[in-house]
């Protein structure tokens, strides 16, 4: 079977590297406004979802979004 358990969960086969990861994390801890900003477009479209198609939706939308940022994310390496 092609990639490894991670808290329970199925990862690729790549690490990420853990100095990236403290990157990413001191990011958002010194700017939270840079990141509310960075994410803005898609919690708009949820909400928009929200209102028009019900919760349900919305939340999968913002599922396939997280995945689709981290595959972004993960192929830029």
């Amino acid at each position: 079977m092609p990639g490894f358990l991670v808290n329970g969960c199925l990862m690729a086969g790549k690490e990420l590297d853990p100095q990236r990861a403290r990157a990413a994390r001191d990011v958002v801890r010194q700017h939270p406004v840079m990141t509310l900003v960075a994410v803005s477009p898609v919690l708009l479209a949820a909400g928009a979802v929200w209102w028009l198609a019900g919760a349900g939706w919305a939340i999968l939308l913002l599922l396939v979004a997280g995945v689709a940022g981290g595959m972004a994310v993960l192929r830029g390496r």
